[in-house]
Formats: C-alpha cells, sequence, structure tokens
C-alpha cells in the first residue's frame, strides 16, 4: 500500500491479534457464531471474520455496531493485555 509522503503506518499488528482474540472471546460467551454477531450489528460477515484474524483495522462505527450486538460496553471490546 502507498504511503503519503510524512506519514508513518499506525498499524498494530500484535494489537489488533489481541482485539480480534478478545472479540472472539466475549462473541462466543455470547453464544453467537459469527454470522449471526454480523446480522445483529448490521455488517457483513467478512467484516467480522476479518477483525477477529487481525486482518483489518474496525473502525469506531462497527465497535460501537459490534458492541451493540453483544449487550455490552464498547470499553469490553478493549479490555485484553498484550
Amino acid at each position: 500500500m502507498a504511503q503519503l509522503a510524512g506519514v508513518s503506518s499506525v498499524r498494530n499488528q500484535a494489537y489488533l491479534e489481541a482485539f480480534g482474540r478478545n472479540l472472539r472471546k466475549l462473541r462466543k460467551e455470547k453464544g453467537l457464531s459469527m454470522e449471526k454477531l454480523a446480522h445483529a450489528a448490521g455488517v457483513e460477515y467478512s467484516q467480522v471474520f476479518k477483525i477477529e484474524h487481525a486482518q483489518t483495522n474496525a473502525t469506531i462505527s462497527t465497535v460501537h455496531a459490534i458492541a451493540k450486538a453483544l449487550k455490552i460496553a464498547e470499553k469490553e471490546l478493549f479490555d485484553f493485555s498484550l
């Protein structure tokens, strides 16, 4: 991916992986499949898959929608350690 001059990448793979693991744990605790979570959150299945597998950064809007679908506070999605 091309970078703008003077702009560095902010992608942190370890953080994305930890976020994805935590999302998977919370989703399974709620007894939801990725498909059911995606439907409840109003996002594509592929988006949930990519987030859980650290293939993409989730937007703030997506985090909000997922938290709402899981019936948890957004901060719980960030309750993990590296």
